[in-house]
């Protein structure tokens, strides 16, 4: 048990260490490349900090623990809004400008729809794998689409003063992409082994690890994101970050695993974890954005209800576990 618990604490700074790297060496590699800044900031930096859950559900899937590669994409989900936009909002009242996060709100609720349709049946086959790696496939297309267009977009300048403040050269940047990758890869089975240690000792299921240890852990990268967004005054890029990594945690995280194992559903993964999940996705566009379309800001107001929210939910599965 004590080298289980050292291989998830290990494991998760060494994920949340590498993860940064890999984005820093992604994003420096794009801009010497020349990718538009807005691309950078909605692909490389905001798919990019859902690299750890990426990982260790890929890994999770291939070790023969569904469970744990479901909790970990959705939970992903559930702690990045409730309690990064949370606690995040509580520091700050985050403000909303640009257009591309008016857009993919909605089209995140969307995909979760799809998602949620899936779970019906009590099963994610691989079919239902690939099938979210396609749409996935068509969601990076048209972000590309959006990314060489919205030139103007206010998630530009904050994008921009972010590869600013980190100058990388070439050689560099591709240094820390190869090292970052291979890390990240080697912390994910350090930490799913340890989490599937520990919860075969407590008899608990790898879907519970999944949802709160391995989800909290993963996510890490989103929070210091989101935190140092704070400090710069750079908005958008906190609600860019988490909208990005919702999508790639709905589509991608949860479709690879899908495809490399299928995945039994119980019925608790839809009525209770997805259900939250788009609710909250439905709350923070609501948020965000208002019925209207006008409103600019997440208020402390509604960090302290996202935060109280996921404090009750992981109230809830500790009550599961103890009875």
């Amino acid at each position: 048990m004590l080298m289980a618990i050292t291989a998830i604490i290990a494991g998760l700074v060494l994920l949340v260490w590498s993860a940064d790297r890999f984005i820093e060496g992604a994003a420096a590699t794009a801009k010497h490349l020349g990718m538009p800044s807005l691309l950078i900031g909605m692909v490389i930096i905001g798919f990019g900090t859902s690299a750890p859950e990426l990982a260790v559900s890929a890994m999770a899937a291939a070790d023969g623990n569904p469970g744990l590669a479901l909790g970990n994409g959705y939970g992903s989900n559930i702690t990045n809004i409730a309690l990064i936009v949370g606690l995040t909002a509580l520091i700050a009242p985050i403000a909303v400008h640009s257009q591309v996060i008016r857009k993919e709100l909605p089209l995140l609720l969307v995909l979760t729809a799809i998602a949620g349709a899936q779970l019906i049946d009590g099963e994610l086959s691989r079919l239902d794998g690939w099938v979210l790696l396609g749409v996935f496939a068509a969601v990076m297309g048209w972000s590309i689409v959006q990314g060489i267009r919205g030139k103007g977009d206010s998630l530009v300048g904050d994008t921009e003063a972010e590869l600013v403040a980190h100058p990388m050269p070439l050689k560099t940047a591709l240094v820390w992409l190869v090292v970052g990758l291979v890390l990240l890869i080697v912390s994910s089975r350090m930490l799913v082994w340890g989490a599937v240690t520990i919860a075969q000792s407590l008899g608990v299921s790898d879907l519970i690890i999944g949802l709160t240890i391995v989800a909290i852990g993963t996510s890490l990268p989103e929070l210091a994101s989101a935190l140092a967004a704070v400090k710069k005054n750079e908005h958008d890029l906190i609600l860019g970050n988490i909208v990005g990594s919702g999508i790639f945690n709905t589509l991608a995280v949860v479709g690879l695993a899908a495809a490399i194992e299928p995945l039994a559903v119980d019925p608790e993964v839809l009525y209770r974890d997805w259900t939250l999940m788009a609710a909250l996705t439905l709350g923070l566009l609501l948020m965000a954005v208002g019925i209207t379309g006008k409103r600019k800001v997440v208020s402390r107001r509604d960090g302290a209800l996202l935060v109280l929210v996921y404090a009750g939910y992981t109230g809830y599965l500790a009550s599961t576990i103890v009875g």
